[in-house]
């Protein structure tokens, strides 16, 4: 058996050890719009009005360490960009805030940079 390919991905949960940290990268660097909160615990992040395309929360431990570099989990997620202006607006907030990237390449298909999240993410 396969999975229909008209199967999409709808969204993401990261687990963060400082949601006001997380949300400033999320909705101020990267340009996310909240659609809800629930506290110091969780917030849901969208573009374009959807339920939610980011979850962040703090259910594994408020302040817990980021994993160790080369442990299992989230290896990486893609943020597509409508266009390469979008692209580059984005290249540029992140940029202005410090973010180091870690990489950049050209798939062919579509442009990718690469950077982590305050959490290591």
């Amino acid at each position: 058996m396969t999975i229909d390919p008209n199967t999409r991905i709808g969204h993401v949960h990261l687990t963060v050890s400082d949601l006001d940290r997380a949300l400033a990268f999320y909705r101020d660097v990267l340009g996310f719009e909240v659609t809800s909160r629930y506290g110091r615990d969780a917030v849901f992040l969208s573009a374009g009005g959807y339920h939610h395309h980011i979850g962040l929360n703090t259910w594994a431990g408020r302040g817990a360490p980021a994993p160790a570099p080369g442990t299992t989990g989230l290896y990486h997620f893609a943020i597509l960009y409508p266009d390469r202006h979008a692209l580059a607006a984005a290249v540029r907030r992140v940029l202005d805030a410090g973010v180091p990237l870690e990489g950049a390449a050209d798939h062919g298909v579509s442009e990718a940079i690469y950077l982590r999240d305050p959490d290591g993410n």
